[in-house]
């Protein structure tokens, strides 16, 4: 395992750049014997419409990874790239760590009647409407006046329908594993490992002739990897009770992700993009822990039931609204408020978590975790350069890049802490973060110096620069 310099990646995708930094060489037997930490951290889409967060690290890609990509050393072992130069970096425009497509939110059954659900809401409103409008008008002021007449019964209904809503919620709130969050948790984790097999098997089918062999020396990082992180943090139950079994693919895309049964999926563009093995025992850490966290259950459980809220509100609208377009538009108004005001803050929650408890599973695993901080601030600094318009943190389902960095640099001491009672190898040499900061300096004068009057009509996605081996 080695982590050297200032490297360069080229993945062949849309339109951004990217420098990458290396962290400074800390600890040469990462993977070492007498590395092992049992410690407990108290504070701590059949379907790929299956799944509503499955914590995945992804980005999505049609395109194949340039000739100039770096890749692993297939004659080293359990190594990755000793070099990158620093340009000739472009990265895709998406960059998530959770899986690319829709997720149901319940269980097959759910995912079947779900859509008849809402069909019966619509027809039900839509009835409730034709029928006001078919009443004579002197039926209509009768019915109004025994409204009227009812309305302390009427209210009372509606109240304890309220109240039987919040009763279901607070007594189906658990406690998330390592963290101690109450959440609400509607489905456990074994209608999930049940779908989760479903997809293993889509998955299995459509990349079986791009599977790597054990005796490859990329499924062997991948192996080591993720094996150091389950054994040094075997004392956390819900890790040691997941068999983790690793499936590297030969495929461009930079994809990563962990299935709640376990099934650790990684893609070679991704071995090609990280900087060194502590940025990608990270990203797997992060994975790890969604599946831990049963962040899948979770998110499917808030979904449905914030969906049969809606249920009620959908009723209301095609029953008030006097024509069908106009429902039509309060449905999609009354969809978006749920998206912006739950669902997505909630996935934003559910992502900082995992990078939470991600960063502590990379610690007690003896890995620099400062390298985390890096590879989202190399992120920053992609679309920066791009010049790539940066949209408002509450239409994503994850957190900016910069606020990500930010939040991980404000976990890191205590991640050191829990590194150092592993008693882990000191970490020497300089700061990786300031690494990259000088990179970047220097990358912003030197593109200053080499900016010319007639070079308007240069290539600007590949800047001819580079930087000096730190």
């Amino acid at each position: 395992y080695t982590r050297d310099r200032c490297q360069r990646l080229d993945l062949r995708g849309n339109t951004r750049n990217c420098v990458l930094t290396g962290s400074p060489d800390s600890s040469r037997n990462l993977i070492g014997k007498g590395q092992r930490c049992l410690l407990n951290v108290s504070s701590t889409q059949a379907y790929k419409n299956a799944y509503p967060s499955l914590g995945r690290f992804c980005i999505q890609s049609s395109q194949p990874l340039g000739e100039n990509t770096t890749s692993l050393q297939s004659s080293s072992v359990g190594q990755l790239p000793h070099h990158f130069s620093a340009w000739n970096i472009k990265i895709i425009r998406s960059f998530y760590t959770s899986p690319s497509f829709q997720a149901a939110p319940v269980p097959l059954f759910w995912i079947i009647v779900k859509p008849a659900q809402k069909l019966f809401a619509i027809i039900l409103g839509r009835s409730i409407r034709n029928w006001w409008k078919a009443l004579p008008p002197n039926k209509r002021e009768l019915f109004k006046e025994s409204a009227r007449k009812n309305k302390w019964k009427i209210l009372l209904a509606v109240s304890s329908l309220g109240v039987l809503f919040v009763m279901f919620y607070f007594t189906h709130l658990e406690e998330t594993p390592i963290t101690g969050r109450a959440r609400l948790l509607v489905f456990g984790k074994e209608h999930f490992r049940e779908l989760s097999q479903m997809e293993y098997d889509m998955w299995m089918e459509e990349f079986k002739t791009k599977m790597l062999p054990e005796t490859d020396a990329r499924y062997q990082v991948v192996e080591r990897v993720v094996g150091h992180l389950s054994e040094s943090n075997k004392d956390i139950p819900q890790v040691s009770a997941l068999k983790w079994v690793i499936h590297v693919v030969d495929e461009p895309g930079v994809n990563a992700f962990v299935l709640p049964n376990g099934q650790v999926f990684v893609f070679t563009g991704l071995l090609n993009a990280v900087s060194d093995i502590h940025q990608l025992s990270f990203i797997l850490g992060h994975e790890i822990a969604h599946a831990v966290l049963e962040h899948a259950a979770e998110k499917a459980s808030l979904v449905h039931f914030l969906d049969f809220l809606s249920l009620i509100f959908l009723t209301m609208i095609w029953a008030i609204c006097p024509r069908d377009s106009l429902a039509v538009v309060g449905q999609w108004i009354q969809s978006k408020l749920q998206e912006y005001m739950f669902d997505r803050p909630y996935s934003r929650t559910l992502e900082a978590e995992a990078d939470k408890v991600g960063l502590q599973f990379a610690a007690k695993a003896c890995v620099d975790v400062r390298a985390s901080s890096v590879f989202w601030q190399q992120m920053e600094l992609a679309e920066t350069i791009q010049g790539q318009p940066k949209l408002p943190e509450w239409l994503s389902t994850h957190p900016s890049h910069e606020n990500r960095a930010e939040h991980l640099d404000r976990l890191i001491p205590e991640a050191l802490k829990i590194r150092e009672s592993c008693n882990c190898p000191s970490l020497s040499g300089p700061d990786p973060r300031l690494i990259f900061k000088l990179n970047m300096q220097h990358l912003l004068e030197s593109s200053k110096d080499q900016e010319a009057p007639n070079s308007t009509n240069r290539d600007l996605s590949k800047p001819k620069l580079d930087f000096p081996h730190t």
